[in-house]
């Protein structure tokens, strides 16, 4: 079974990050993304979905120090559901991406190469936000199904 989810979106608002009692550092913060399509009479029309993002510790800090409002990022992480009950006794529910992976898309003054990307390095990153190259299939030159399973 699988449970990913990829968003390519713009932050509502600067992370709110908080440390709980165990040092664990959570952030929360909503990203936008923008769908855009032709309606019935042929004009451009643009969708703005919102989703709520956590990720934690290291991404925490990270997410902590590097992320601003309006900043445009690359999620992966997990769609989450949980319940809770209100201070009037009222149950509601939240519905979460719970990243494991962030990347800042826009380039900044900082980066110490031209195309590089904030958190980007020469030598790939050791933390588990780093992403994976996918391995070349060089098996039998056939690459008429090139699906994973």
């Amino acid at each position: 079974m699988i449970n990913k989810v990829t968003l390519v979106g713009n932050l509502g608002r600067d992370p709110e990050v908080r440390r709980l009692d165990n040092g664990v550092v959570v952030a929360k913060f909503p990203v936008a993304t923008n769908e855009s399509y032709k309606d019935k009479s042929g004009e451009w029309q643009t969708q703005t979905e919102w989703h709520d993002v956590v990720v934690w510790r290291q991404l925490a800090e990270r997410a902590e120090r590097d992320l601003k409002k309006g900043k445009l990022v690359y999620i992966e992480g997990k769609l989450t559901h949980r319940k809770y009950t209100d201070q009037n006794n009222i149950d509601r529910y939240v519905t979460e991406v719970v990243g494991n992976m962030l990347r800042i898309l826009e380039r900044s003054e900082r980066s110490s190469s031209p195309g590089q990307f904030p958190g980007e390095q020469d030598a790939p990153p050791s933390d588990s936000s780093s992403p994976v190259e996918p391995k070349s299939n060089t098996t039998n030159g056939d690459d008429s199904d090139d699906l994973p399973f």
